[in-house]
């Protein structure tokens, strides 16, 4: 796979050439190594599919930086997932990142519960700045994102240019099913959160996370159920 590609100098027949003969997930993977080296990071949330590529990753660079975006408002069971992983990766430098604002600070500054009424602002104070800070040190950042999750993932490509960041983004999971994820988990016998043995496919903060119910094959139909939100903005459509 051809190497040099950073959103300052984007060549579309570069990113089409990669994304048309990446090979597999795993190759993308050591491309993106062997093209960003440590100026690429992997934001992860520690859901079913950032266990899966935690675990891609280290395969190929043990020492990769692994992002993980703490709004002080997640379940107990992710914090337990994420000591769990630092054991089983001893090597991984994982980072949380957290908003400049404690929730105290913001419920003074804007309102008490923003999440319940302005959720947006709540992501974007919580999660996009935290990234947007962290990604000044980096060219690219890894994320789980598979098309199958919503319509507006569908056209995910491996490597993809983020105007939200300003930054290349990396997304080797692309072509990836539910079941792969969970075949791969159960396989390899990887520690996952068990609130998705409790119908939580997608899981964020506990406050605007669901579990999901009956035959609604959308996997993230819990995640701001009460709202027209589906994505936290770090993501763009």
């Amino acid at each position: 796979m051809e190497s040099e590609l950073t959103y300052d100098r984007w060549d579309h027949h570069l990113q089409a050439q990669i994304n048309n003969n990446p090979g597999d997930f795993m190759e993308v993977i050591k491309w993106a190594f062997d093209t960003y080296r440590e100026r690429i990071i992997y934001s992860c949330s520690f859901g079913a599919e950032g266990i899966v590529l935690i675990d891609l990753i280290y395969k190929v660079n043990p020492y990769a930086t692994v992002v993980f975006l703490d709004t002080d408002l997640h379940f107990k069971e992710t914090y337990s997932l994420i000591d769990e992983v630092k054991l089983s990766y001893p090597k991984l430098n994982i980072k949380i990142l957290k908003s400049s604002l404690t929730l105290d600070q913001q419920a003074v500054k804007y309102e008490s519960k923003l999440w319940e009424h302005k959720p947006n602002l709540c992501c974007h104070l919580r999660k996009i700045e935290p990234l947007e800070k962290e990604l000044k040190n980096a060219d690219a950042w890894f994320s789980g994102l598979r098309r199958e999750q919503s319509i507006s993932r569908q056209n995910t490509e491996y490597v993809n240019k983020d105007e939200r960041f300003k930054r290349v983004k990396i997304c080797p999971l692309i072509h990836w099913k539910w079941d792969d994820v969970w075949e791969y988990i159960k396989l390899n016998n990887l520690h996952y959160n068990e609130l998705h043995d409790k119908n939580y496919p997608s899981i964020g903060c506990e406050m605007c996370t669901l579990p999901v119910t009956g035959d609604d094959q959308n996997t993230r139909s819990g995640r701001w159920a009460d709202f027209e939100k589906k994505e936290c903005g770090l993501h763009q459509a």
